[in-house]
Formats: structure tokens, sequence, C-alpha cells
């Protein structure tokens, strides 16, 4: 069994670190005011063990920054945030890949406030200026499948591999129905569009970890459905938050989120390792799972698979 272990959410360990950090900007901040937080975010969870880590590109969007930072900064401050990713992964003795994240432009969890036209341009300043320094491109917290068309649009065709992760409804109501994303609409449906957009993996984030196993189910079943003799089969990951229940109508990072107190370390393990038995073979995490989680994951990837990551 193949798997790669990913880092952890950035912005929380920016604050723990106690990097600049203040909403809007949330994680761009450090970008802006102190770079060198960033660098040892990575540092610590390549050190954790992660095989991958993501660029802190997530808040680089006018939704963060502002309209004018961004026209005059974005491209820059993308562009420093892939430098930092790319440095902090080739400074080790082991590879480790750097994870381009593209972020929901027009605000996470909020499906319908997705305008195609306003976020093209934006998302191809994203991809101009990380493109130089990543390994796959991770767009990240998708709440609607259209989101997920737009990436494939603005990439094309590149070369570099496609990583689709959509965010799912964690509210009490949703986890006694099929699993959905945060637009309302099926896993089942997001991943047939993965598959159409030729990703290479389909991943489920910045959700509670109760609503992901049985999506990390049905995708499985939908992928083996569609399997082709000879193809590469899509792959599944998951990287869940460690927030109390998101209310429907919030803005991530529009406030400081409570993080819960039984998701330490072996709490979550016990999770990944349910994903892991359903078919899961990249894990991680999202806002609030720090190093000390993943470096719980490797040892227990060592352990029961009798792999070394």
């Amino acid at each position: 069994m193949s798997i790669t272990l990913l880092d952890g959410g950035t912005g929380r360990e920016l604050l723990r670190m106690g990097a600049p950090f203040r909403q809007p900007e949330w994680s761009a901040l450090a970008l802006m005011e102190a770079p060198v937080f960033v660098a040892r975010v990575h540092e610590a969870f390549i050190d954790a063990g992660a095989e991958v880590i993501t660029t802190n590109s997530y808040a680089i969007v006018p939704f963060h920054i502002g309209a004018e930072c961004f026209v005059r900064d974005g491209a820059r401050l993308a562009a420093l945030a892939g430098r930092l990713g790319r440095e902090a992964a080739d400074a080790g003795k082991r590879r480790v890949l750097v994870a381009g994240s593209l972020p929901p432009i027009c605000g996470s969890y909020r499906a319908e406030w997705f305008e195609p036209k306003f976020a093209r341009p934006i998302l191809a300043t994203l991809v101009d200026a990380l493109q130089p320094f990543v390994d796959h491109w991770q767009a990240e917290t998708i709440s609607c499948i259209e989101e997920a068309e737009l990436v494939r649009e603005v990439i094309g065709r590149d070369a570099k591999p496609l990583w689709l992760a959509f965010t799912l409804r964690d509210d009490a109501a949703a986890r006694l129905l099929e699993p959905q994303l945060r637009s309302g609409q099926r896993v089942v449906d997001a991943v047939a569009a993965a598959i159409s957009l030729s990703a290479q993996a389909i991943l489920f984030n910045c959700s509670q970890p109760e609503v992901m196993g049985a999506a990390v189910s049905i995708a499985r079943q939908r992928i083996e459905e569609s399997a082709q003799p000879g193809a590469a089969r899509l792959r599944i990951g998951v990287y869940a938050n460690a927030f109390a229940i998101v209310r429907k109508q919030a803005q991530a990072n529009s406030e400081l989120s409570e993080i819960r107190s039984d998701l330490t370390p072996q709490g979550y393990l016990a999770w990944v390792n349910d994903w892991f038995d359903r078919g899961a073979d990249i894990v991680g995490g999202c806002c609030g799972i720090g190093p000390e989680h993943i470096r719980a994951i490797r040892e227990s990837i060592s352990a029961r698979f009798g792999l070394q990551v």
C-alpha cells in the first residue's frame, strides 16, 4: 500500500508560534511581516514526518488581504510562499514535495458566493506565481464542483498533477444524509468530476472528521466502478480540521474557531485509521492539526504498514 503523509494546518501553527497574526489577513500576514515564521512551520511539519508541505498561499486573495493589496502584492506574496515551501522541502535529507495551495477565491465554505468571472484572473495570478516552485496543484476547501472546473480551466493541461480537495457539510443534520459538499452537491458527483477533470487525487478537507469516512467509502466505490483496465486510479485523501461544528452561514477564518479538546494526536489518529480502512491513502491535517498529530500518524504508519515515511 502506497501512503502519502501531508502536513497539517499552517494558520493555527503560525498563531501558536507567535507569528504576526490577525484577521482578515490570517496566515498571509506572516508572509507580509515575518516570513521566517512560515519557513519554521514548514520545517516543523517536515521534522514531524510530512512528505508533502503546502504553500502558505491560502489567504493570498482579496477576500483576506483586500483588493488593492492583492493587485499590488498578490503575485509577489504568492511567489514568496512558493519559494519558502521549495526551500524548506529541498533543505532536508529526504524527498519532500511541495503542494501549490489554490484557495477558494471568493470565500471559504460559501459556494453561493462563487463567481467565475471574478475568480478567474485572481486564480491565474496565483498559478503563474507558484508554478516554478510546486510539484503538484492542490485546490483546497472546494465547496462546489464549479470551483474545481475553474481550477482545471486556469491551469489547463499543465503537466503537474492536480489534486482536488472538497470541503463537506458537517452540521448535525448532514451526518444523517448522504455525504454532500457545502453546496449540497453529492460526493459521488464530485468524484465523477474529479475523474473527468483528469485529477490525480480527490481529497476531503477542512470539515469535521466525523463526516469524512462515509465520503471516503463513497469515493472508493465510485472509483472502483469507473476503473478502466490499465488506467491509473484516482487516489483518495483526507485532511480534516479540529474545529467545532461550523455554522452553515460561516466564513472560514471570519472568527477564531474553537479547537476541540478531543482531537489530541491519538484522538485524531483513531479517525485516520478509519480512513485507511475505508480506502484512503493520502492523509494529513487541516486547521488545528499540528506537527504532533503528523508525528503520531507517521509512527502509526510505520508500525501498521511497515512503511517508512
